[in-house]
């Protein structure tokens, strides 16, 4: 009798055991996966392109050196703003910095640049020569994105933010406004995929009005956030000393210097 109640309760410890190993090893998978979210940005974030945009390719390089994998989740940009700084998100994959989204996220080192320009009708001849260039003019923007402090704080114009890059250019080609921006190449990308036609009722101006880094951030609110940035950190500085960074963009056919 007493040898069938140790039979019993040694497969009872056993059975905790295994659970509680299962259980342990489930958490800490569960700790390698970083849930990204952000609005389709493409070619840095593309639901199109069957690896998910160049921004994608570089953080799941880097990430995976680290031993993490990463979700993506296509949202419009201010819900995967808003979610990021309250944690439900782990990282924005391509986000600038400013001194608003600063007190709330922490950024990664950066790792690509977007050159703002302007967009205008064809037949405009205006031209960005600073934002004193830009009095009276509305101007479509889209909500939650990082614009310069500078350009957010001017009184001399409208802001008018719309979901959507998309959007403003229809909105611009139909004169309800006089300004739309964005990236250049990301602008010529989205506008070839949804209206080719589109491309030839508009003009980038000559010069830009910002270059911004392109980061990785992740909410302060996010008890794991700076073990995120830091993780794509050290692994961002390895791809780029065994060369696999330049070669990613070279598969997009960006030259990265």
């Amino acid at each position: 009798m007493k040898k069938a109640i140790m039979f019993v309760l040694c497969m009872i410890m056993l059975s905790a055991t295994l659970s509680a190993t299962i259980f342990k090893a489930h958490c800490l998978a569960e700790d390698k996966v970083i849930q990204a979210a952000a609005d389709p940005y493409p070619p840095f974030v593309d639901p199109e392109d069957p690896k998910e945009g160049l921004s994608l390719v570089i953080i799941r390089a880097a990430y995976k050196t680290q031993g993490y994998t990463v979700k993506m989740e296509y949202v419009p940009w201010a819900r995967a703003e808003a979610l990021t700084i309250k944690g439900q998100y782990d990282i924005l994959p391509d986000v600038w910095m400013n001194d608003e989204n600063k007190k709330s996220m922490l950024f990664s080192e950066p790792y690509a640049v977007n050159t703002v320009k302007f967009i205008k009708r064809v037949d405009d001849p205006f031209e960005y020569n600073g934002l004193e260039s830009l009095k009276g003019k509305k101007i479509g923007t889209v909500r939650g994105y990082g614009y310069s402090d500078e350009f957010q704080a001017s009184k001399d114009f409208i802001r008018e933010d719309v979901a959507d890059v998309m959007t403003n250019i229809k909105k611009l080609v139909a004169k309800r406004v006089d300004l739309t921006l964005e990236d250049d190449i990301v602008a010529r990308v989205i506008i070839a995929k949804a209206d080719l036609s589109m491309l030839q009722k508009i003009k980038f101006t000559e010069n830009s009005i910002t270059s911004n880094n392109l980061y990785v951030s992740s909410g302060i609110a996010n008890p794991r956030h700076k073990e995120i940035i830091e993780a794509f950190n050290k692994g961002l500085a390895e791809i780029k000393a065994n060369g696999e960074f330049n070669k990613i963009f070279e598969s997009y056919g960006i030259k990265t210097n």
